[in-house]
């Protein structure tokens, strides 16, 4: 089983390396549906997975100087608050019943198809934004708009583990469009470190995560993204992102179905 889980991190870095999206939306529901893993458990280990794969990812950028520190600022202004809050529902509801671990598989469902939508629909999206400019946001009403999108994200990334990386980044998208996309992916990346930090802390708190797999996951996951950096570069994105879809969607039937 160790090896089992060795080589579904390796898988999902070497997709999230050639993609640059789909972690928590893979990791999660393969946890919970190739190995059983309790959905509260999968959720937790997951965040704490991935505050430490964005954190070296977070350091890279950071060199690069693709990261807009004063973006970060604000997403992190509304989503670590949120991700608290949500932390503290989750212990004050409970997650270790049937029915409420079955609302976190759905909620992992929602947030699946969400990521699904995201990789469709960006450069439509951002098409659109560009052949309507005063449409934009500027000034005191994007700065809100971005804080209230990091709340949103807060919540749903702490219930579900998923949203940071593809929908996250395809907020970024619609609302800074002049952004390269070198820009948003580390952007992104940065203020995800936090904010899978506070929600993987909140889970540890629940007692919701599972060290030994944290270890075995990143023990493959670490070569995985690396190759996958490379390969990214000699496998079209298009064909890339049509088989993560194809996968996601799968997996979120399966999740609601099972």
């Amino acid at each position: 089983m160790d090896l089992q889980f060795v080589a579904s991190g390796f898988a999902v870095g070497l997709l999230v390396g050639m993609t640059g999206v789909g972690g928590g939306s893979l990791m999660t529901p393969l946890l919970t549906l190739l190995f059983g893993v309790t959905p509260a458990v999968a959720v937790g280990t997951d965040l704490a997975f991935a505050s430490v794969t964005k954190g070296v990812g977070t350091f890279t950028h950071r060199l690069r100087g693709t990261v807009h520190w004063d973006i970060v600022r604000r997403l992190c202004i509304g989503a670590l608050p949120a991700a608290l809050l949500a932390s503290i529902g989750l212990k004050y509801f409970g997650t270790l019943s049937k029915e409420k671990g079955q609302i976190i598989r759905y909620s992992i469902a929602g947030s699946v198809l969400l990521t699904v939508t995201a990789l469709l629909f960006k450069r439509k999206m951002l098409a659109w934004i560009t052949a309507h400019p005063e449409r934009q946001l500027q000034g005191g009403a994007l700065h809100n708009a971005t804080i209230f999108t990091g709340a949103v994200l807060g919540v749903l990334v702490t219930i579900s583990s998923i949203g940071a990386g593809a929908i996250g980044a395809t907020v970024l998208v619609m609302l800074y469009p002049r952004l390269t996309a070198a820009e948003v992916a580390g952007t992104d990346i940065a203020y995800a470190v936090p904010l899978t930090a506070i929600a993987a802390v909140g889970h540890w708190w629940l007692g919701s995560i599972n060290w030994t797999l944290l270890v075995t996951l990143l023990v493959g996951s670490v070569p995985g993204i690396t190759i996958g950096a490379y390969a990214a570069r000699a496998v079209p994105e298009r064909l890339l992102r049509g088989i993560l879809a194809v996968t996601l969607v799968a997996v979120a039937v399966k999740l609601v179905y099972s």
